[in-house]
């Protein structure tokens, strides 16, 4: 059978690819519509053969891509892709159902609220989160963290214009200068015309005071606005800062905003009891909470976690259905519907890869990848710090180390970092802290061991003497 042939060959490729990953820049370096002038204008009237395709991909494609599964790449955050993961997107693929409703394969829809509760309890979340929980609680599988941002903040606007019979132009959403910018565009998208960006300071280690956002919702609340939504950090993009989230929620429930945690890149080290003692207390007061399962934790994106405490609300906001409608039903399941509970109507069976994850690695050996990083990590931080020529920037926490050159100018630390990354051999990007140009060590790749990150060190280190020569 043809599709068996091209299969078997197509995973060959793929474990060849993964295996020779090194030996590729881990940036691409082509300039911009490069790919245009390579490829024919448009596309074949006759069939073409898999192997004329795949030599298109290596002569080509290969050339612009920049290897997030590289084991060298330290930008952003990490972007996981394991086999497990992509048995699973492979067997939704395969299956190709569009489970918008119960009905339309109920095994998607059951499987995905079975998984997300076991992702919960993996994860140490507070009962009100599970779908056995109680309080109308659960969790659904949103394409990204923008994406649970956004339904998060329409549920909160939905509660505060029913509950409270405010009007749309008074509602007031916040977050930090340290949130993402999913926060303003889904204010954009909401039509919500009023977002405070509370600041925040390096003495508070770039996370939200509760006192200052106390202060900000009063004088909105004095000015004759409505305190609706409260978006909250544990790991910021910049930093990785976390957020005093039962104090913040504490001052929100007082002004009647919901609060919605994202935890996007750092809520998978929730699993260690360590992190959670230090950097998830406090959840039970949040209204909802979300992280990326395709950031640190092997599954392929898309796969973005959202719990929410009380269902109803996203619901009401989401759902084309009438509440009423849902009293009498013989069964939970006959409206437990997902597409109530996101923007697009049609979904893939994303639970799969997910469910696969859990179940191939297990959650001990998922643990010891996890501790795995926060290991490396902070073996990094001492290299860091044995060299008087570079300073952290900024309280290392999970997988991110955040450090500079000590006395260099932004300018002088752009053309550094574009020195690293020019070199083929690693991958970091920057953000600003304390308005200060400074370069991030993202650790979390699934093929990223010791001898990477050193060599990587040694790398800064040589570039380093070079300036200075």
């Amino acid at each position: 059978m043809r599709f068996r042939r091209l299969g078997y060959s197509m995973v060959d490729a793929i474990v060849d690819y993964r295996q020779t990953l090194e030996k590729y820049p881990v940036r691409s370096e082509v300039a911009s519509g490069y790919l245009a002038k390579r490829l024919p204008d448009q596309a074949p009237e006759t069939p073409e053969t898999m192997e004329e395709i795949m030599a298109d991909v290596q002569e080509h494609i290969m050339p612009g891509m920049t290897h997030w599964q590289h084991p060298n790449f330290y930008a952003w955050y990490p972007a996981n892709s394991s086999y497990p993961a992509m048995l699973g997107d492979m067997l939704s693929s395969a299956l190709g159902i569009i489970g918008f409703s119960w009905n339309g394969s109920p095994a998607a829809t059951e499987l995905e609220t079975v998984v997300l509760d076991w992702f919960a309890r993996f994860l140490n979340l507070p009962d009100c989160f599970l779908s056995s929980g109680g309080s109308g609680g659960g969790g659904v599988i949103q394409g990204s963290a923008s994406e649970a941002c956004l339904v998060a903040l329409l549920a909160a606007r939905t509660r505060a214009l029913k509950q409270r019979g405010a009007a749309p132009g008074s509602l007031v959403a916040y977050a930090t200068d340290q949130s993402h910018s999913c926060v303003k565009k889904a204010c954009m998208i909401a039509g919500v015309e009023h977002l405070r960006l509370v600041e925040t300071r390096g003495a508070d280690g770039w996370a939200l005071d509760p006192a200052t956002l106390e202060a900000a919702m009063t004088a909105d609340e004095a000015a004759g606005l409505h305190p609706f939504f409260l978006n909250t950090l544990i790991g910021t993009t910049s930093t990785a800062a976390v957020d005093p989230v039962a104090d913040v929620a504490a001052v929100a429930a007082r002004h009647g905003a919901w609060t919605h945690v994202d935890a996007a890149y750092a809520g998978v080290f929730a699993c260690l009891p360590e992190q959670h003692a230090q950097h998830f207390q406090g959840l039970e007061a949040a209204d909802s909470i979300a992280t990326n399962a395709h950031k640190g934790m092997l599954v392929t994106f898309d796969c973005c976690a959202l719990w929410v405490k009380d269902s109803f609300w996203l619901r009401s906001a989401l759902s084309l259905e009438p509440q009423y409608q849902f009293a009498g039903l013989r069964h939970e399941e006959e409206h437990l519907d997902y597409k109530d509970w996101q923007v697009p109507l049609g979904r893939r069976f994303r639970a799969l890869k997910l469910w696969f994850v859990l179940r191939l690695y297990g959650a001990e050996k998922i643990r010891a990848y996890l501790q795995h990083h926060l290991d490396t990590a902070a073996a990094l931080v001492e290299l860091v710090k044995r060299d008087d020529r570079f300073e952290l920037a900024a309280p290392p926490r999970f997988g991110l180390v955040c450090f500079r050159l000590r006395g260099a100018s932004d300018e002088e630390s752009r053309a550094f970092l574009e020195r690293i990354n020019r070199s083929g051999k690693a991958f970091l990007v920057h953000t600003v802290v304390g308005g200060r140009h400074t370069i991030r060590c993202a650790i979390g790749g699934v093929q990223t061991q010791w001898r990477h990150v050193e060599s990587t060190w040694r790398l800064i280190q040589q570039l380093a003497e070079e300036k200075e020569a």
